[in-house]
């Protein structure tokens, strides 16, 4: 009995005063040695564990100790003293019970939590597996979807692959031919030096003019074929300004690159004019178009014009359209994986609110049993639950309970 209670009785009593408080004097050094046995962990994760695992026992047991001996003093005043003592009895029996249910429930808890972890786990290392795969597949699959939009079947993809390469062979050529020119006229331009995306973009610019100038020839073979003649005029003066343009700017170039060698070769007795200049610029600019177109760029001009303008090329005459099988979505498979993994998740998010309640629901109805046998005599839960569903029809069947009890009250 705590001296601070003790003195305040007179000195004759306290004698009986220790016997009449001897059943419950020993209880709360109990209790705070027990408190400061959870509390006083010398590590955290020691800590954690005394908190989860025997904090709520621990005040289980407080609790069922604190209702039994203060029952005692309620013996001498109750009817069916051996009933009485028959519920308190099981009442510890429900308690062990309890504890047990609680510790296998945190149990059961923790095993579902680490099994949605590995599931939660498989299916994001599935998907980075699907995205992994995809980014591997995804350049074949783009070229088979380009070529089911854009041809048909009978592409001519050899010549088609050789113009791309002519056009770049040139550009390159043309770009080292004329950088010196292009930095010369830059730099008298801007007065400074000039910046080192000159030469890419040079090359960009030539790649451009360079497939325009196939395109035109295409555009002039198709206005003769279909012999629409007021398209043929306008296309011929559209080449002929294209070939002065290339002629003057691009392959005069490359002949005054060859002018030092052929004043070499003639021992400076012959040195090249404008005219002659202009015309073996004019003659190559005719051979190498003629060459090219005849050997692949009359057939691979017109899918690089599909490409350009996303249509399909035209049939050729007896060969019949065949349209592309539409194909599967690359994420349809692991976005329905998706989706059933998370109705999953739902269905059983249920079930894991019920394995984190019930083993404190265990812990807080063995509780409230011993409270209400000292001042009910009876139980109120029937332990172990075996659902949420339980609880809730156990608080229900109380209500009419706690309703006839203050209707029976004067």
């Amino acid at each position: 009995m705590p001296k601070s209670i003790t003195n305040l009785v007179p000195e004759q009593w306290r004698d009986i005063l220790e016997v009449l408080t001897a059943p419950v004097s020993w209880i709360p050094g109990m209790q705070q040695w027990l408190l400061e046995f959870v509390f006083g962990a010398p590590s955290g994760w020691l800590a954690a564990a005394y908190f989860i695992l025997l904090l709520f026992p621990i005040l289980l047991w407080v609790g069922g100790v604190w209702c039994t001996q203060l029952a005692i003093y309620t013996l001498p005043f109750r009817s069916g003293r051996i009933e009485f003592i028959k519920l308190i009895l099981l009442a510890w029996w429900d308690s062990a019970l309890a504890v047990w249910t609680y510790w296998v429930g945190l149990a059961r808890f923790f095993v579902v939590i680490v099994g949605w972890i590995l599931t939660l786990a498989r299916l994001a290392l599935k998907f980075l597996v699907e995205i992994v795969r995809q980014a591997v597949t995804l350049p074949f699959q783009m070229g088979g979807q380009v070529t089911k939009s854009y041809f048909q079947p009978g592409v001519p993809w050899i010549a088609f692959l050789m113009l791309i390469g002519w056009c770049l062979l040139e550009a390159v050529i043309f770009t080292y031919v004329l950088l010196p020119t292009v930095t010369e006229v830059l730099a008298g331009i801007t007065g400074q030096a000039t910046p080192r995306y000159t030469a890419p973009a040079l090359f960009v610019f030539l790649l451009i003019l360079i497939a325009g100038s196939f395109a035109c020839i295409q555009a002039l073979s198709d206005a003769v074929k279909e012999r629409e003649y007021k398209f043929l005029i306008q296309m011929v003066l559209v080449e002929l300004f294209v070939m002065i343009f290339e002629v003057m700017f691009l392959y005069r170039e490359l002949v005054d690159a060859i002018t030092p060698w052929i004043a070499q070769q003639t021992g400076e007795k012959f040195r090249p004019g404008i005219v002659f200049t202009l015309s073996l610029a004019t003659f190559g600019w005719l051979g190498i178009r003629g060459m090219t177109w005849f050997l692949f760029a009359q057939h691979g001009a017109p899918p690089l014009q599909a490409v350009m303008s996303r249509r399909p090329m035209a049939h050729t005459e007896g060969v019949a359209a065949v349209s592309a099988p539409a194909g599967p979505s690359m994420w349809r498979a692991p976005m329905e994986e998706f989706k059933r993994e998370i109705g999953w998740l739902h269905e059983r998010g249920d079930e894991v609110l019920e394995y984190l309640t019930l083993p404190f629901l265990h812990v807080v109805a063995a509780a409230l049993n011993f409270a209400m046998i000292l001042v009910t005599s009876r139980p109120v839960f029937s332990i172990p639950f075996k659902s949420l569903k339980e609880v809730l029809d156990t608080r229900e069947m109380l209500a009419p309970l706690r309703f006839q009890a203050k209707k029976a009250a004067p």
